[in-house]
């Protein structure tokens, strides 16, 4: 074996994980999270043997998955900052929160299931996306377009509330009752 090949067997094994956690990603979205590995692999282009020697429970690429949508939606708040005024940079980025709160099947009982591999999950959200969130908040807060009676974390879990499956109604329903919430968080232009 030369020297060149260590490294580009890191470079393989990390592009097999980043097509594991894309190919899983979509098809928890569309599958659930309990769908068949053969499903994610084949998506991937890979083996399901080379999903198990990276992630050897189903919990942990589930978890990994998790938090890479959860680093996206975070790393996604100065981008909108720089492009949209504040309050339509908060609003952007709670519909891509929303979005991901709505895009996996089955994500809800997994991450209440009782797996100690899930249990780090709500203190990477909100270590992640409370300071993403209040940064957009306190900004549109300043601009006086947005209310100032809430915070980050009031925030993250009255959109995590409304964002939960409603049994009989369709995703929509859930988008028409977030669209309501967020013409609430907006301050009226009689009150400025």
């Amino acid at each position: 074996m030369t020297q060149d090949q260590g490294p580009r067997r890191r470079a393989d094994a990390q592009r097999n994980v980043q097509a594991l956690l894309e190919a899983a990603n979509a098809v928890f979205a569309t599958s659930g999270v309990d769908a068949p590995a053969k499903e994610i692999t084949d998506r991937a282009g890979v083996g399901v043997g080379t999903m198990y020697r990276h992630f050897p429970q189903r919990s942990q690429l589930v978890v990994a998955v998790v938090e890479n949508n959860i680093d996206a939606v975070a790393d996604a708040g100065p981008a909108l900052s720089a492009q949209h005024e504040p309050a339509e940079a908060l609003t952007e980025w709670i519909r891509r929160f929303a979005e991901l709160l709505a895009t996996k099947r089955g994500l809800a009982s997994a991450l209440h299931s009782g797996d100690p591999a899930f249990e780090g999950l709500p203190a990477y959200f909100l270590q992640r996306l409370g300071p993403a969130l209040a940064a957009l908040l306190e900004a549109a807060v300043a601009a006086g377009t947005i209310r100032d009676d809430l915070d980050a974390e009031d925030l993250l879990h009255a959109i995590t509330q409304l964002c939960r499956p409603v049994p009989g109604l369709p995703p929509e329903h859930n988008q028409r009752v977030l669209a309501v919430f967020l013409d609430g968080l907006r301050v009226s232009r009689a009150s400025r």
